[in-house]
């Protein structure tokens, strides 16, 4: 399974979200510090999910990556996230 696989059905079993895009944006960072030469190490993420009602950006932040710790603990070098609960704009 993919990386971008991975992260996905973490996020789709964690979050039952409205809507999720996780994108690799790795080739955006070829040459940068970081970038090891990989695919798959660099996403961003747009979720939207009733688990955020309520929750500051921080906090939704840190359910983000507390999640997913292994893969950032492994090859996965950022991750940008955007999480909004349903109705937000």
């Amino acid at each position: 399974m993919s990386v971008t696989d991975t992260l996905t059905q973490k996020l789709r079993e964690a979050f039952t979200p409205e809507s999720l895009d996780v994108i690799d944006e790795s080739n955006l960072h070829e040459g940068h510090a970081g970038h090891s030469g990989r695919s798959e190490t660099h996403f961003r993420v747009h979720i939207v999910s009733p688990a955020f009602a309520g929750k500051s950006r921080i906090e939704r932040h840190r359910m983000v990556n507390d999640l997913l710790a292994a893969e950032l603990k492994g090859g996965v070098h950022a991750l940008a996230i955007k999480a909004k609960a349903p109705g937000e704009a």
